[in-house]
């Protein structure tokens, strides 16, 4: 993902973000959110999903599984790094409070991913 140049004057008179009381509020209902999901199986977070989870904790619609496709096809993303993005992209929407990963909530995990790839690092 690249990012246009940003002046100083913008980033020093720029717009408030979201406070760290805020975002720990979020974050805090996000791990509940995953906590009851998973209270039925051996995990506690998104992360820890194996294969088997992801197709019963994060199903993908029509949608979803088309943009995975291409990521696929036009990035070359391996089985592993598309059972990344799923992970990323339900604890985005946990994040959003929202039950379903949606198509924004994926393409957000693969431009992370994405990014990563470019930084020689990994997920």
């Amino acid at each position: 993902m690249e990012v246009p140049r940003v002046e100083y004057k913008d980033l020093a008179g720029g717009t408030e973000g979201e406070g760290s009381s805020l975002i720990r509020k979020r974050v805090n209902k996000a791990r509940k959110i995953q906590e009851e999901r998973l209270k039925k199986s051996d995990l506690f977070s998104n992360a820890k999903m194996s294969s088997r989870h992801l197709k019963v904790f994060c199903p993908l619609d029509g949608e979803c599984e088309k943009l995975l496709e291409q990521a696929v096809d036009v990035l070359g993303f391996s089985v592993r790094a598309c059972h990344s993005v799923i992970r990323v992209a339900r604890t985005i929407a946990d994040l959003e409070a929202e039950p379903e990963i949606k198509r924004d909530h994926l393409a957000e995990a693969v431009q992370f991913r994405s990014f990563d790839r470019g930084s020689g690092q990994s997920c």
